[in-house]
């Protein structure tokens, strides 16, 4: 995993992606993360009020999903500011 990471890196770095498009991809993760985040927790809204004897499996599935996106998020920021 560490090894793709640093050739996503060096192939970032050499396709020339700089300046304002790197901030404008770093910006582009992050709102996406924030939709994707707000979806989860929206779903699994739903799905505790309709099962609520399910709330914990619910609570425990949202929880690792929106931490999933929030790495990934990160992941993305960290290379579009790279170039």
């Amino acid at each position: 995993m560490i090894g793709m990471i640093g050739t996503l890196a060096q192939a970032v770095a050499a396709a020339g992606v700089v300046g304002k498009i790197g901030t404008l991809g770093a910006g582009l993760a992050v709102i996406g993360a924030g939709i994707g985040i707000g979806q989860i927790g929206g779903k699994a809204v739903e799905g505790i009020a309709r099962q609520p004897e399910a709330a914990s499996k619910i609570q425990t599935n949202m929880i690792i999903a929106a931490a999933l996106v929030e790495g990934v998020a990160l992941f993305a920021v960290v290379v579009a500011m790279i170039g």
